[in-house]
Parts: C-alpha cells; structure tokens; sequence
C-alpha cells in the first residue's frame, strides 16, 4: 500500500490535486463486487475528477470492469502507464479486455479437457478423497490431564521432602514451628514458595493442597 502511494504521489504535475481521503481496494482483481472501486468512480462523476490508480494490474484481470471503463463517463489514469489516456488509452483498454478474455476462455478449455482426460484414464475427481480434518481436542479432558500430571508430580515431590521433615521433627513441634525451622534452613517446599503450616501437614499425610 505504501508503494502504491507513492506511485499515485508521483505521478501528481504541479497544480494536480489529490481529493482526500483515498480509496482504498483489498478485494481481487478478478472479483465484480468492488465496494471501494464503485464509490472512487461516484466520487469521480459528483466531481469531475480523474480516476487516479496505482497499477493497471489491479484492474485487466477483470474484463467486465476493463469494458465498464472503457463505456464509463469517468477518465481514468494509471500511475504505472501515464501514457494510457485519452482517445488512445481508451482504444488500449479495450484491446487489454480482449485478450483477457482470450485468455480466460482458453484456460477454461484446457482445464475442461484436461479434466476429461484424467476422468477417461479413471482417475476419481471430486467426491470423498478420504481426508478427515482432526478433531479438535476437548478442553476439559485436556485440562484434567494437565491437573493430573501436576498432582502426580507433586507427591512425588512430598515424598522426597518427606525424610527431611520428619528429620527436622522434635515431639510436640506443632506445624507451624515445623515451618519455621524449615524456611529457616532454607529447605524449599514442593511449591517453592516459603513453608506453612500447610505445606507441612501435605508432606507428613500426603494431603493435596
């Protein structure tokens, strides 16, 4: 988009005016529902302005649209070909509509008797080609596995830690002491995060939490 307006940029003579905004077309060269096309053309007749576009590429693989240019009421410029305008311009429009045409139908032709040759040679066209896109993965069997991996790798953690509590233990420690002794010694719980009481509990029976 930057190149192209650079080009229509360039392509402005001194007094030229460019009307704003600009009109802006995405859709395909090959499609006849122009949206952006049409109201850059009305904006063309309400002023009497030229029709300023960037490449011609953009606009000869259409043949309805070359030949709707060329019976228009509205002049038209093309940035890449300053010299297709006028009389002559208009002469090369329709003979570019031509050829398109020529072309689009020998296509057409060679694609229908290629077609009719594989199909003689009995090769399948169309139809069920066996290909079965995958099945997306269910997310609640995909979370409660992730919740299970984590639950596995977490007792197995305790376990480990296990011995080392029970070394630090004294007779009647209470929980929150046994947390104490352990983030005083720098010992890591299996979240990784300081010890609390609960953490403590979870290592000696086992519990989840």
């Amino acid at each position: 988009m930057e190149a192209q307006r650079a080009a229509i940029e360039a392509f402005l003579k001194p007094g030229d005016r460019l009307i704003e905004p600009i009109f802006v077309e995405v859709e395909s060269g090959r499609k006849t529902a122009r949206p952006e096309l049409q109201g850059a053309l009305q904006r063309c007749r309400e002023t009497g302005a030229t029709l300023l576009v960037a490449k011609l590429d953009r606009l000869s693989r259409n043949v309805p649209f070359l030949r709707s240019l060329v019976d228009g009421d509205v002049d038209v410029a093309f940035a890449d070909m300053p010299s297709l305008n006028g009389a002559i311009g208009r002469f090369m429009l329709t003979q570019m509509a031509a050829v398109a045409e020529l072309e689009a139908g020998l296509i057409s032709e060679r694609t229908k008797a290629a077609l009719a040759a594989a199909k003689a040679r009995g090769v399948k066209l169309g139809g069920d080609r066996g290909y079965r896109p995958p099945c997306p993965p269910d997310p609640a069997k995909a979370s409660q596995a992730a919740a299970e991996v984590r639950k596995a790798r977490a007792a197995k953690l305790r376990a480990k830690l296990r011995p080392t509590v029970e070394a630090l233990w004294k007779p009647g420690m209470s929980l929150r002491e046994a947390a104490k002794r352990l983030n005083e010694q720098g010992i890591p719980s299996p979240s990784g995060k300081a010890w609390n009481h609960w953490a403590v509990k979870a290592v000696m029976t086992q519990e989840v939490r």
